[in-house]
Formats: C-alpha cells, structure tokens, sequence
C-alpha cells in the first residue's frame, strides 16, 4: 500500500475507469499506481498514451530489450512495483529467467548481446543521477542504433525513470506479478554498479 490513501468515495471520470477496467481484464486487478496517476486524471491519460507509444509493435528497440531497459531502470530507482511488473513482461517476451537474475551484472555477463549492453549501460548513464552519457556511450550506441532508435532509447529510459521514480517516492508495493524478480533491496550495492 501507498503512503497516499485514497479517500473512500473518490470518483474517478469515465475515461479514467476505462483505464482501470482495462486493466483489471489484463491484471485481474486494477494497478496500485493507477489509482495515484488517477488522482490527477488528465496527467494519467496523457502518461497511458506515452507508454503506448513508447511499447508499440513498431518500435526500433526489440520488445525484449524495452522490457529489460524498464526493469534495470527500476532496479537503480528502488521501485518495487515497477521491477516486479516489468519482469513478469520480461519473461511474456521469452526472456529466459537467468537473463533476469543476470540483469544487475549485464556488463560482465556473456548472456547480453553487446548491443544490449550498449543500451543498457546508457540507460544506467540517463539513470544515475551523478553520471552523465559522454560521446562514447554514442559511439558505442551507433555500433547498433540509427539516431532514431537512440532518441526513443533515451525517451524510454525518461519514461522508466518517471514511472520508478513516482512509484518508489510513494511508496508503492510489489503486486506479485513475478515470483522471481530480483528485487531493489536483494541487489547487493556493488553488483548495482556494473559498468
């Protein structure tokens, strides 16, 4: 449960119900930080349509590694919520498991293509807040990626940390979507910062 209660008879607009009875089709119930982006409806709207786009079939960045991205995100911002719902998509994409429990470690594990350690190391880049991505995470980047691909690369990456930041500063919870999600407080500090 959040830090933010919701008030008992909160009454959210139409489109916003349209969201959560979407979601608990897909979920079997409706997401703890949908009720919160809820409170400020149009944000939430807006927020759902980005993440549509950002998740399309047509994307330049493969299903598997957008899911990957969000979970490493989530990782370095402590949102439980965040890793648990990303890595049960990770797996829906048929990532093998120990590819997920590899995740913190990406850099020095032989089960990352280089070109998703490319992507990977620049979304710790966008992520930590006391680095900062030089010209040569985009020379390493452009081994693999059209400037395109490299500017939703980096719109995902703003994205996740949006979402992970939301979440964890509000103290949103796991909802038990991945049994086996490597949470952030299981990762020891030093595996954390892999390069």
């Amino acid at each position: 449960m959040s830090v933010i209660s919701m008030p008992a008879k909160h009454k959210f607009p139409w489109y916003v119900r349209l969201f959560f009875w979407n979601q608990k089709r897909r979920y079997g119930s409706v997401l703890e930080p949908s009720y919160l982006w809820g409170r400020s409806p149009k944000v939430f709207s807006t927020l759902a349509m980005l993440y549509g786009a950002l998740d399309r079939k047509s994307s330049p960045i493969t299903p598997a590694l957008r899911s990957l991205i969000t979970v490493r995100v989530s990782q370095i911002n402590w949102c439980e919520f965040c890793v648990d719902i990303n890595s049960a998509t990770v797996l829906k994409r048929h990532v093998a498991p120990e590819k997920l429990d590899a995740l913190d470690h990406f850099a020095e594990s032989q089960l990352f293509s280089e070109a998703e350690k490319a992507a990977l190391a620049y979304a710790e880049a966008v992520t930590r807040t006391d680095q900062q991505p030089d010209q040569a995470y985009f020379e390493r980047l452009r081994e693999y990626y059209d400037d395109d691909a490299i500017i939703e690369l980096t719109a995902l990456v703003c994205f996740q940390n949006l979402s992970s930041k939301f979440n964890a500063s509000l103290g949103v919870e796991a909802q038990g979507f991945c049994k086996i999600a490597p949470m952030p407080h299981e990762i020891e500090p030093e595996a954390e910062y892999g390069s």
